[in-house]
């Protein structure tokens, strides 16, 4: 894991201890290292440790999947104020060419996880009026084709969060991070090489793909006491969303259209590239948290 530069946040989390779920590279990364820098006590755990640990963080290995692991986890931790259900993920994998079961494991590390660990956290969170942060994704909200089983299970993620939010109050907040393409260590996988990143970077209203820096002080914001009659809520971290495909297919009003702006999707400047060729397909966020 590599540290994520982001600005320093304006809230102030000390004394506070943050789990956060598979926080060692990407997203998660990025969500580790904005928790550190609010000044919070953060535990990371995964099933590999982090290149470099954000801050003064703590690593434990936890397999996410195996519910008892889960459980031994969080018993060992005194206390916890946040949890930020980041861990997930999955491959490119068009739903013929694989079997159920491996699709339905899609969906366990995606949306079964989550609900695991925050049952596990429930004690400890509640004792602390504590908040759940899930990281859910664009692609629980809109077709997504190769990677079917994930955006369902995200769509399900959200739809728990709202749920929980009702069950578990006034004790514990709980919200969804709704979030866009990342520009992260393993988007070229998804995206391609420059040409590809910059190409899908066109396609967002903001110009460019998000830094997991960008997720990270949206989670401190939800975690914090700004946001303390926020609960239920899914707020969405995607740069103004996809750029309607039609607009482009159609042969009128190009003149009055907005087009999107033209930027280096590695900083948020200004790019020469010019708008040539379509942008590969896309289907989750640069790495799925």
């Amino acid at each position: 894991m590599t540290a994520d530069p982001g600005d320093a946040t304006a809230a102030d989390l000390s004394g506070r201890t943050v789990v956060v779920t598979g926080g060692t590279r990407g997203v998660g990364a990025g969500i580790a290292w904005a928790f550190a820098r609010a000044g919070a006590h953060v535990v990371v755990c995964a099933r590999r440790p982090p290149e470099v640990p954000p801050g003064k963080a703590d690593f434990v290995s936890v397999d996410l999947r195996d519910p008892s692991a889960v459980r031994d986890f969080f018993a060992s931790l005194p206390r916890v104020d946040v949890l930020v259900n980041n861990a997930g993920g999955a491959p490119y994998r068009p739903l013929a060419e694989a079997d159920a079961e491996r699709h339905a494991r899609v969906i366990q590390l995606n949306l079964t996880a989550p609900l695991t660990a925050s049952l596990a956290a429930y004690d400890l969170l509640r004792r602390a009026r504590g908040s759940i942060v899930m990281i859910g994704s664009v692609s629980g909200s809109r077709p997504s084709p190769g990677s079917a089983a994930y955006g369902a299970a995200k769509a399900g993620l959200e739809s728990l969060a709202r749920s929980m939010a009702v069950e578990w109050a006034p004790e514990i907040r709980v919200n969804t991070l709704v979030v866009g393409m990342v520009r992260t260590e393993l988007a070229h996988l998804h995206y391609g090489g420059e040409d590809g990143m910059a190409a899908v970077a066109r396609t967002v209203p903001l110009g460019r793909l998000a830094r997991p820096s960008d997720v990270g002080e949206a989670a401190v914001f939800l975690a914090s006491d700004a946001a303390a009659y926020i609960s239920g809520a899914s707020i969405l971290v995607h740069g103004g969303g996809e750029r309607p495909a039609f607009l482009d297919a159609a042969t009128v009003n190009r003149d009055r259209r907005g087009e999107p702006a033209h930027r280096d999707p590695r900083g948020g400047e200004p790019s020469d590239k010019g708008r040539s060729g379509e942008p590969p397909d896309k289907d989750q966020q640069g790495e799925p948290a």
